[in-house]
């Protein structure tokens, strides 16, 4: 922290639409941005200019630059990153993990392909900040022998941040996409994991307690659906429940473009109605009895008439039937995954969905 948190910022030209937009803006340009504050960041360095400013430069410092020290500057003593593998808590342990990830892929990059974002009540920021990483299998690490594989990675890792610094995340990675390309058969991790036993009380504790939750969330009764544009939270929590709680799969053809792409966990590429329905149900029907409820929604308008929603939620259920997973294993599984959608009007255009399916095949193995 330094003195210039305390001087006031320029905000006569700012406008709330003015926050910069990462998705439709070159890399040069958020790397540069010009001084002119276009969002009122209390707390804040003055250097950045608005919270998707904040989010990009941070991470590209950390992890382009290489300067993994400023994890002690830009993550609060006590933060907590909740992953579904186990948190990670404090500062310290956030570098110690950036640490230990860069001596794998020392030279892993991360390119801020969006960050969808909102202003929550107590004036924190919430950002969704969906990330490719290309990297290369180079050192030693949790997966042993380096491969010299190349890899390429979806994440999205949802932050709030509050005074120049992230106090707490939700970070969800592709991690069998990456397991793929290195040429590890995820199965066989899943499994070894497993067989080391019981993780953290306190995560288990959590694990258990959410699943329980999700499982007694009631749904709400189907009505007419906002629009997007109106009211996109309400229609993003809405439609996820009418696919997921409801099985209402007609909702897809309802309201995604015909065209519609969709990235999902393990590389998968979807293109179409037929395509996502498919995905959609073979996965509902890997737990019969899976419930679905919406953590957090947040949305920014992009150019035109076209509009970002991000959407954090769980899924809780009982794998009871066979799957792409394998053969049923009884057991209770809890997911946390990210969604950003796209939308141009009232259509989805664009799906990137995200969550740890070695997390989910570990818990299907049995921990």
């Amino acid at each position: 922290m330094t003195a210039e948190h305390d001087k006031p910022r320029d905000l006569a030209a700012a406008r709330p639409d003015s926050v910069t937009r990462a998705a439709w803006t070159d890399i040069s340009d958020l790397l540069a941005p010009d001084n002119r504050a276009r969002q009122n960041l209390p707390g804040f360095d003055d250097e950045y200019v608005d919270i998707v400013d904040f989010i990009i430069r941070v991470t590209h410092r950390i992890w382009e630059e290489k300067n993994v020290g400023l994890c002690a500057q830009y993550y609060s003593p006590d933060a907590v990153i909740h992953t579904l593998s186990g948190d990670v808590r404090g500062a310290e342990e956030v570098t110690r993990q950036t640490t230990r990830m860069l001596a794998a892929f020392p030279d892993r990059s991360l390119y801020g392909d969006n960050v969808v974002w909102s202003q929550e009540s107590d004036g924190s920021f919430y950002t969704s900040h969906r990330i490719t990483s290309h990297l290369t299998h180079q050192g030693h690490g949790d997966l042993g022998e380096p491969t010299g594989r190349r890899a390429s990675v979806l994440t999205i890792a949802d932050c709030i941040v509050r005074e120049n610094r992230i106090v707490e995340e939700w970070l969800m990675r592709d991690s069998i996409g990456l397991l793929l390309q290195l040429g590890f058969d995820p199965h066989r991790v899943a499994q070894q994991q497993a067989s080391r036993g019981a993780r953290d009380q306190d995560f288990e504790q959590w694990r258990d307690g959410s699943w329980q939750m999700v499982q007694a969330q009631p749904s709400a009764a189907p009505g007419d659906m906002p629009m997007p544009r109106e009211a996109p939270g309400e229609f993003a929590a809405m439609l996820l429940d009418r696919l997921w709680n409801h099985q209402m799969f007609g909702a897809v053809e309802q309201f995604y473009a015909y065209n519609c792409s969709v990235q999902g966990p393990s590389g998968r590429r979807l293109f179409g109605h037929g395509e996502i329905v498919g995905h959609i149900v073979s996965l509902r029907a890997a737990f019969p009895d899976a419930r679905l409820t919406v953590e957090h929604v947040c949305a920014t308008p992009g150019p035109e008439d076209e509009t970002d929603i991000a959407l954090r939620w769980l899924i809780a259920g009982t794998n009871t039937a066979p799957s792409f997973y394998g053969r049923p294993s009884g057991r209770r599984v809890l997911i946390m995954g990210a969604t950003h959608w796209r939308l141009t009007g009232d259509r989805i255009t664009e799906e990137w969905t995200v969550f740890d399916e070695l997390a989910v095949l570990r818990q299907i193995y049995g921990s």
